[in-house]
């Protein structure tokens, strides 16, 4: 990184952030701008620059020099969750990173007249485009039946159980399975989320797929609602006279209470029961035992959205998106009891 002069008694400006980041200045705009052909060493070094120098646009100046708005609604409907909340964050992150703000809708998708109101005031004249971000089936659905008169970019995660698997809970999955698996585990039990979520079907899919091509068993499953309760009340309902030795859970917080319920029934994890979850929520780490997961980049998944929708507002292809899986080997996995 290059140097920087102190910027004390101002807010900092592309000048200095490509100081910092040892590039041109046109590069730094050019990134700002999210244009491609930037190389990626490159673009690291302005992305760790503008959040070392916690870099914000004039949003003011720019929307007066170019006339157009700076401004973009985003609609959601759960971002208590660990997942939805992360992506929120990221599209945040690249959006002030490009100039624009954003206007966060919570949606009550039980209440048509209510998703009508919301999409005509998000659909103003000082709006540049609608970033959806939509979790499940009743949010797509609504969607698919609105009018919108912006440019609008629906953010949903594709169906695995029409199209087959390809993506990142596809691969985070069989990570799971394929670490259990190498433990000596044979008699798996799942605690899915909520079918009305794709994510969900998605990652029940790609569990009955990963233990299908090892010859693996699934003894029986259970449906939380993402909740560590339902991950709790689930596993209190275990089959424990069938032999299970790993309990799967679909997310970090289901995981988290299953743990507790194992405990609370005497059993010991992972000397007796191994548990993984999904995700690797922040305090996973740190659970007792620390939690075997999958560490999904929603951030990024949040900034390639923002990206997507820039691209369409400005009329030119989105660069692909490079989403990774990592599977964090923890505590809460260990040998298959024998």
């Amino acid at each position: 990184m290059g140097e920087v002069r102190s910027t004390a008694g101002r807010p900092p400006t592309i000048y200095d952030v490509a100081r910092l980041a040892g590039v041109s200045h046109q590069t730094v705009s050019r990134y700002l701008r999210g244009e491609e052909g930037i190389r990626p060493a490159n673009r690291q070094r302005v992305l760790r620059a503008l959040d070392e120098l916690s870099y914000t646009p004039n949003l003011s100046a720019r929307s007066l020099a170019s006339r157009t708005s700076r401004r973009i609604t985003v609609l959601t409907q759960e971002i208590g969750l660990v997942g939805p909340g992360r992506v929120l964050q990221g599209a945040n992150a690249e959006a002030r990173r490009a100039g624009y703000l954003l206007d966060i809708v919570t949606l009550d998708v039980t209440d048509r007249a209510a998703i009508d109101d919301a999409l005509r005031q998000s659909a103003g004249p000082d709006v540049a485009g609608i970033l959806a971000l939509a979790s499940t089936d009743e949010l797509v659905q609504a969607l698919a039946q609105a009018e919108f008169r912006v440019t609008t970019l629906v953010n949903a995660e594709r169906d695995d159980t029409l199209a087959g698997p390809e993506q990142d809970n596809a691969r985070g999955m069989d990570l799971v399975v394929e670490h259990l698996a190498a433990l000596g585990h044979q008699r798996f039990f799942l605690i899915g989320g909520p079918r009305s979520w794709v994510a969900a079907r998605n990652r029940e899919l790609a569990y009955d797929i990963a233990l299908r091509e090892r010859s693996l068993h699934s003894v029986a499953k259970a449906h939380g609602d993402w909740s560590a309760a339902s991950g709790y009340a689930a596993a209190h309902a275990l089959p424990l006279h069938e032999g299970i030795t790993a309990v799967v859970a679909a997310n970090d917080q289901m995981a988290m209470g299953a743990v507790l319920a194992l405990s609370e029934a005497g059993l010991r994890v992972p000397a007796d029961v191994s548990v993984t979850g999904m995700d690797d929520m922040a305090e996973a780490a740190y659970l007792c035992p620390p939690l075997t997961t999958v560490h999904l980049d929603f951030e990024e998944q949040g900034r390639d959205a923002f990206r997507r929708l820039l691209a369409q507002i400005e009329g030119r292809a989105p660069a692909p998106a490079a989403m990774t899986a990592t599977l964090m080997p923890r505590a809460s996995s260990g040998p298959a009891k024998g």
